[in-house]
């Protein structure tokens, strides 16, 4: 499974990519009103920090409008991928851009049948949100692993991106699951280091050759 950041902050994408863990960096309308600066900016920097894809979502609401606004978003990098939303238009706008070749990321995504549509529209990738599933009594892990399940059965090349990533613990259940790819925020991402066991032993390492006095 790989890791990808859920930021459009460019300091946590810098830093997460230095540590060599992450492939991909996906951004929504919400994360990139947090930051600074021009949209288009703020997308081409990070196009430039991680080798893999970069997400980058429309805000059009009809199919023809997602399309234009997908085709311009796709010239700005090789590796900008574009969400588009699980809606009636949205299904419209992956269906003329898969043959075309651009990438499109399906997002807001809740349910299997959801997840079979974007499938076949052509989608390059579903965004399955675990967390807000979590949030109102239903299992966002047990949807990951439907998805999966009928995905390797039917022998889909759509990538499963959990998204929605609330904590380590979720990490951990997606990649069981076998999602293809887990989103992550910076904070969970740097909580995913620690562990007390791993503290502890450095301490002791570190205390045991002072002591050797060498």
């Amino acid at each position: 499974m790989k890791l990808f950041l859920d930021t459009a902050n460019l300091e946590e994408i810098r830093t997460a990519a230095e540590w060599g863990i992450i492939t991909g960096v996906t951004t929504n309308p919400s994360l990139i009103a947090r930051e600074e600066g021009d949209f288009q900016e703020i997308v081409r920097e990070i196009t430039t920090l991680v080798p893999g894809p970069v997400s980058a979502e429309v805000i059009s609401l009809t199919g023809e409008e997602m399309v234009e606004e997908a085709k311009n978003l796709a010239k700005m990098a090789s590796n900008v991928v574009v969400k588009i939303p699980m809606t009636h238009e949205g299904m419209k706008a992956v269906s003329v851009l898969a043959p075309e070749g651009i990438k499109t990321n399906v997002t807001l995504m809740f349910s299997l049948n959801q997840a079979l549509m974007a499938a076949q529209a052509g989608a390059s990738y579903i965004s399955p949100f675990i967390g807000r599933l979590d949030d109102i009594g239903h299992s966002g892990v047990q949807l990951v692993k439907e998805i999966v399940e009928v995905y390797n059965y039917y022998g889909y090349e759509t990538e499963i991106i959990a998204a929605s990533i609330r904590h380590p613990l979720h990490v951990m259940e997606v990649a069981q699951a076998g999602a293809d790819i887990a989103t992550i925020p910076f904070k969970v991402l740097s909580q995913m280091f620690q562990h007390p066991l791993t503290e502890k032993g450095i301490k002791m390492f570190l205390d045991d050759w002072q002591k050797s006095g060498r």
